[in-house]
């Protein structure tokens, strides 16, 4: 039987897995604490603060190697950081937040998954109001569900064919650490962070590993559609078991 002292190992892997296409893993954080932990608000803050310390190694490496450009992601950033803000302020009870993210999960994974399928990753172009209405809608999701959003947006731009999949993966990972970084404040403001010291310390040193190993190899070398197709496979299966879990009462 897995007991939380093997949290840190399991951690290490979602980190490599997911930083290898620019996401924290929030959600299989917050899937796997709900395993263990009791305390709701102490499983939504711990999530938050190793999607800060997976995706800041990430952005770091995709900002040295050049391909993160700020001119082109800045009105998906402005327009979804106050709104993960107020999203993180909103109180829900445990039962509907793991709905909400669990179904939001597996629209999610449907859509990376046609994407990745595709024969082809061409790429376009959007406008301003498209990125703002995009960054902000997303941004909100990002704060209710106490995940950075990157892997609410990455399939939503992937799907809409914009840009390369590495150039996602690079926007993803900052989305998802100024928003983390948004949502943690809200949590901090409305007085629902908590974190247990003994135990978080550990989850972030494994995390951080985890993290750092995947995104060397995200900017390197990876394929990034078989990535991406294993990713969507895994996404649809959390928040199947979410919904499962939460909403029916059945644990697969």
């Amino acid at each position: 039987m897995i007991t939380i002292e093997y949290l840190p190992f399991i951690f290490f892997i979602i980190a490599l897995f997911y930083s290898s296409v620019g996401f924290g893993g929030g959600s299989s954080y917050l899937a796997i604490m709900s395993l263990f932990l009791t305390n709701f608000y102490e499983i939504r803050s711990t999530a938050l603060v190793l999607n800060i310390c997976v995706v800041s190694i990430g952005t770091i490496i995709f900002v040295r190697n050049k391909v993160f450009d700020f001119k082109l992601f800045w009105p998906f950033l402005v327009s979804s950081i106050p709104l993960a803000y107020f999203g993180a302020q909103l109180r829900l009870s445990q039962e509907v937040f793991f709905l909400i993210l669990g179904a939001s999960l597996i629209l999610s994974g449907v859509a990376m998954m046609v994407r990745y399928i595709q024969a082809k990753l061409e790429s376009q172009e959007f406008g301003l109001v498209k990125k703002l209405s995009l960054g902000g809608g997303v941004g909100f999701l990002a704060g209710v569900s106490g995940i950075g959003g990157g892997i609410f947006l990455s399939p939503t731009l992937n799907l809409l064919n914009w840009a390369n999949p590495r150039t996602v993966a690079s926007l993803a990972s900052v989305f998802i650490l100024v928003n983390s970084i948004s949502g943690l404040i809200g949590l901090t403001v409305a007085g629902t962070f908590e974190v247990d010291v003994n135990l978080i310390w550990k989850l972030v040193l494994a995390v951080v590993l985890g993290g750092g190993i995947g995104s060397y190899y995200s900017s390197k070398k990876f394929n990034l559609r078989f990535l991406g197709g294993l990713t969507a496979i895994l996404v649809i299966y959390v928040g199947l078991r979410l919904v499962l879990m939460h909403g029916f009462g059945i644990n697969i």
